[in-house]
């Protein structure tokens, strides 16, 4: 196997995917996913999330462009493909009366892979499944089933799991333990890809995020260098005596008051980095000259979410 194809495990090229009646669901999609890593797709409702990876898994065929997978055409090569994948749907689509051991071995057997309990077994246990290996899933909480969704997909031993929604209905403190079970697959070396309507979670778990809308890849970039590029930084300054307008001679500095006029806040690149890029030197300099005395002053970064809202809202 190639250096670029042990890097690259799914690569994307031109994909485009227009249904019957004419709605265009992707645009020119290209896109690379790297082998290990946590990859989050984020977009509105209808952007094109579910799509894409109904067409990458090839359960959808594409109008235009093609999909690899470990090398292997979605379209061409299809079992190939298909093997090397599980996939964690959105709905909860679990037979209520089959038992939990049951049908994670029978999604096993659906790969033509032969019965290895000891693997089912070792992937029971790392979801906490183990002692629910008996139940019907009709007693199990919503939780549990999702568990066993990941399970199932997991039974014939994919390089490569996508979970479509994975947290969507769960409360807060199930939610952490699934971002935990996702890292321990990515630990053990499995590249996971996960659609998200949460931004905290692409923010707690992503290594890099992609965002979507109206079936068009936006960016793809790292989570850290994304919240650094396109981030803002707001410095808020709190003043000794509270001041009624912006005096004129600060107003290259763009400040806006709050707090009633107890406070400037002043907006910054936060890819700036060192603080002589920023222009906050020359703002305590000029503060000073026109005898505002700042008492204390406190910085706050964009969160993934506010960089997220700006990016989509855009949208016509």
């Amino acid at each position: 196997m190639s250096e670029a194809r042990d890097a690259t495990v799914i690569r994307v090229e031109g994909l485009s995917k227009t249904f019957a009646g004419g709605f265009e669901a992707l645009r020119a999609v290209d896109l690379e996913i790297r082998r290990g890593e946590i990859f989050a797709l984020l977009g509105p409702n209808g952007a094109g999330k579910t799509t894409l990876i109904s067409v990458i898994c090839g359960l959808v065929n594409p109008s235009q462009g093609r999909v690899l997978v470990d090398g292997h055409d979605s379209v061409q090569e299809f079992r190939e493909a298909r093997a090397r994948i599980g996939l964690v749907p959105q709905e909860l689509t679990n037979d209520a009366f089959i038992k939990v051991w049951d049908t994670v071995s029978f999604s096993r057997g659906l790969f033509g892979k032969p019965p290895d309990p000891a693997h089912i077994e070792r992937v029971l246990r790392s979801l906490s499944l183990w002692e629910k290996r008996h139940n019907r899933m009709i007693t199990l909480s919503g939780g549990m089933k999702r568990r066993v969704l990941i399970a199932k997909a997991l039974a014939h031993e994919p390089e490569i799991l996508f979970l479509d929604e994975p947290t969507a209905g769960v409360d807060v403190a199930l939610r952490r333990d699934m971002w935990e079970v996702v890292r321990q697959l990515r630990d053990a070396g499995v590249t996971i890809i996960l659609t998200t309507h949460y931004i905290e979670e692409a923010e707690e778990m992503a290594d890099r995020i992609g965002v979507i809308r109206s079936g068009e890849l936006l960016l793809v970039e790292g989570k850290h260098a994304l919240m650094q590029q396109l981030g803002r930084k707001e410095l808020t300054l709190h003043l000794r005596e509270p001041l009624a307008t912006v005096p004129e001679r600060l107003a290259r500095h763009a400040l806006s008051l709050a707090e009633e006029g107890h406070a400037l806040v002043y907006t910054y690149d936060a890819e700036s980095g060192e603080e002589d890029g920023t222009g906050i030197a020359e703002l305590l300099a000029d503060l000073e000259a026109a005898g505002i005395a700042v008492k204390d002053l406190h910085t706050r970064q964009s969160s993934l979410e506010e960089i997220f809202v700006n990016l989509v809202k855009e949208e016509a």
